[in-house]
């Protein structure tokens, strides 16, 4: 863990917050400029980047959920229930975005050594337990069986998962992506995406996995924390960890040349969901 903590005593650490641009802001938009900063933290013309940002009323699904037998079908729930949908670029299975999920993501250098896959599983890990070390409660990171979009990097409290964590590595870039859910239930969020797969597997033999999904195994921070916790509170946190482990943080959006390379990896993921849905 402390090698893990190493990666979050960066220097300086340039902010992104795009936590509050509201529903129109796509969830495209947010895997590309991790795409960009990855390009632009791995090249060195960047510090290493923190963003945060919110999504409303948005199903991120993997590439794996394209494969699904009546993908259409689960498409037209989401829709009858107000959600949209997108196809990130990278591993996992489907997840819930609205606006009380918190997203953060971390932007490293890969230095020469090479950040290995699990040192920043656990350096998002070792945030998430500074951000909540005044709460009397262990944050464990196994499977949690039953969850959308399993892994071995779940956080969750008593069994029950709050949290998912991800990875995305372009041109000597690694970006650890998190999802916090903080508020509003997470069974509820659980249920979702056990009808869309119901309707889109509808039972059928598959070559690929997918979860049966126990919507119970699933809870927000502020359920768990016994605490009515907001985005806003938990933004707070992460920047308070983030300065008490650099010399500086600062904010810092796209410049011209870096929004040019951004509009790039745009277009590049906008084509790849026209292939898909």
């Amino acid at each position: 863990m402390e090698q893990a903590l190493s990666l979050l005593k960066q220097e300086k650490w340039r902010i992104i917050d795009q936590s509050s641009l509201g529903p129109h802001f796509n969830a495209l938009q947010s895997f590309a400029m991790d795409d960009t900063l990855c390009h632009l933290v791995g090249l060195g013309s960047s510090f290493p980047t923190a963003r945060s940002w919110v999504h409303h009323q948005t199903i991120v699904l993997g590439i794996q959920d394209t494969k699904l037998p009546f993908l259409e079908d689960g498409l037209h729930y989401l829709e009858e229930q107000g959600y949209r949908y997108i196809v990130r670029n990278s591993g996992g299975l489907a997840v819930v975005l609205d606006e009380g999920v918190l997203n953060l993501s971390l932007i490293f250098p890969d230095t020469e050594k090479g950040i290995d896959i699990n040192k920043g599983y656990e350096a998002m890990w070792a945030l998430i337990k500074q951000m909540f070390a005044d709460f009397n409660v262990t944050i464990e990171a196994r499977e949690i069986v039953g969850s959308y979009c399993p892994g071995s990097y779940d956080l969750s409290i008593n069994g029950k998962k709050f949290a998912g964590i991800s990875q995305r590595r372009i041109r000597k870039g690694v970006a650890v992506q998190i999802y916090l859910c903080i508020n509003g239930k997470g069974e509820e969020r659980a249920k979702l995406i056990q009808q869309f797969y119901e309707r889109a597997r509808k039972g059928a033999e598959t070559k690929w996995v997918f979860p049966d999904i126990q919507p119970e195994v699933m809870a927000s921070l502020s359920d768990l924390l016994n605490s009515e916790l907001t985005v806003q509170d938990v933004m707070l946190r992460f920047l308070n960890v983030l300065k008490s482990m650099s010399k500086e943080i600062f904010s810092a959006q796209l410049t011209g040349d870096e929004f040019t390379l951004y509009e790039e990896y745009f277009k590049r993921i906008v084509d790849r969901n026209e292939k898909f849905v």
